[in-house]
């Protein structure tokens, strides 16, 4: 029996695919406050958004604010920094 592979909304492209294929932006809630961090295991707990592994919809992300509309808040610029320099590596 095979495994059902949830699938997943790119706040860029508004495109759906496997999750494991996208980069995932978890909103935590600590006792600090709220925090946000890249989870590429797909492990943590918390309120996320899913993105291509392409800078076209990193860009496109900014520009209609998925990641805030997705998070129902806006993110801190690190995280769009973060988020770059993944896409650099790979």
């Amino acid at each position: 029996m095979q495994k059902k592979i949830p699938m997943r909304t790119c706040v860029g492209c508004l495109k759906s695919f496997p999750g494991n294929e996208l980069i995932r932006l978890v909103r935590v809630k600590t006792e600090d406050g709220v925090q946000y961090m890249v989870n590429p295991t797909g492990r943590k707990n918390g309120r996320s958004a899913y993105l291509c592994k392409n800078s076209e919809c990193l860009a496109k992300a900014k520009k209609n604010r998925g990641f805030h509309r997705s998070l129902k808040e806006s993110i801190p610029d690190s995280c769009y920094d973060e988020i770059e320099r993944i896409l650099e590596i790979e």
